[in-house]
């Protein structure tokens, strides 16, 4: 049976997952003939703030928090970036949302290291993470042309859903570990 302090937790690490799905990634660019242009990149804070509640509140609160989403998202609510519905799972982004448990798994190992968390090992488990995820969400696109005989689809999938969002995702650690760093030093919150 849960604690109330589990079902907190798990609460919390939902309701961030899914109010990060909806902020959209806009950087503003300064122009010459345009005082400020804004750019709005196809992608959502979700990963980092996966990354970020992982590390808070451990592997366990936030898979279960992670497959309410996917429940959310699948029969309920169009909670997901893209849309929802149980049709989601024909898209090749349902694959990257499956990427997400290796990515909580392997950034969950920082919290089992007996020494504090440092940037080197964080940068490390970060790229190793975000890299699975994008291997998974590889997959999944394979699975889907081989099922649906649709080879000249996957340059295209690959390019759009993983080289496309690659680079923002393994540049995000950085600051990520920054943040981690104050975090833990100014208090013990995953405890």
């Amino acid at each position: 049976m849960f604690h109330l302090k589990k079902i907190i937790k798990i609460l919390i690490s939902l309701q961030i997952i899914i109010i990060s799905t909806f902020v959209p990634v806009v950087i503003s660019i300064p122009y010459t003939n345009q005082l400020i242009k804004t750019v709005d990149f196809p992608i959502s804070w979700q990963v980092p703030s996966i990354v970020i509640i992982t590390l808070i509140f451990k592997r366990e609160v936030v898979t279960i928090a992670f497959s309410i989403y996917l429940l959310i998202g699948l029969f309920f609510l169009p909670v997901f970036h893209n849309g929802g519905s149980i049709g989601y799972l024909l898209t090749p982004n349902f694959g990257y949302l499956l990427g997400t448990y290796p990515l909580v798994i392997i950034i969950d190992k920082l919290n089992k290291l007996k020494n504090r968390i440092n940037y080197y090992n964080l940068i490390k488990y970060g790229i190793l993470a975000i890299c699975s995820m994008h291997i998974m969400g590889v997959i999944y696109s394979i699975i889907q042309i081989l099922i649906f005989n649709k080879p000249e689809l996957l340059l295209y999938n690959i390019s759009k859903y993983s080289l496309g969002k690659i680079g923002y995702h393994l540049l995000i650690i950085i600051p990520i570990s920054f943040l981690i760093k104050l975090i833990t030093n100014k208090y013990s919150l995953r405890k």
